[in-house]
């Protein structure tokens, strides 16, 4: 399907800018300054919106009261409940994508919209060097240096990793 949409012709000197996104208000101003910032060069070349869809986990926990304690069991999911799951991410990403790809319409860029399975981090590398992205522009969440150390940072990760340049976009 990724293939699909990114496929078809084009000049193979096309720099292809690409904008990861998720339901933060950190991407969304990524998108919006990449677009009042750099519209020229994304006019020229084709812009892709990408989203990762987060992969969804066979076995879940869940807390039985017990009076005063609490007893944690782990519960493999039912198949129908897994496929469930992974349809609403499927519909979540792409209801995402397509209010960032009107947001970029509206300014008079044209966009293609992308999503992958998997964990953002490389989800995100694996799709730049996947469709040869030349510029990968992310927003950064402000997580301080502990929480960054402690969590992961997304645009760490892609700073490091990522086949091309990567522009981080800090709201302030």
């Amino acid at each position: 399907m990724a293939a699909e949409i990114l496929g078809g012709g084009g000049a193979e000197t096309e720099k292809k800018v690409m904008v990861a996104i998720d339901e933060s208000e950190y991407s969304h101003y990524a998108l919006i300054w990449l677009l009042d910032n750099l519209k020229e060069s994304i006019t020229k070349s084709p812009l892709v919106i990408f989203m990762a869809q987060p992969p969804t986990k066979s076995n879940y926990t869940y807390a039985a009261s017990l009076g005063s304690a609490r007893m944690y069991c782990p519960v493999s999911a039912n198949p129908d409940f897994v496929a469930s799951v992974q349809e609403n991410h499927k519909k979540l990403a792409l209801a995402y994508l397509e209010k960032a790809k009107d947001i970029c319409a509206s300014r008079g860029v044209n966009a293609k919209t992308l999503t992958e399975v998997g964990d953002p981090s490389t989800a995100i590398c694996d799709a730049v060097q996947k469709f040869n992205i030349n510029l990968l522009v992310l927003g950064e969440r402000g997580l301080g240096k502990l929480k960054r150390t402690l969590l992961g940072s997304v645009s760490n990760y892609c700073v490091q990793n990522a086949n091309c340049p990567v522009l981080v976009v800090r709201k302030p």
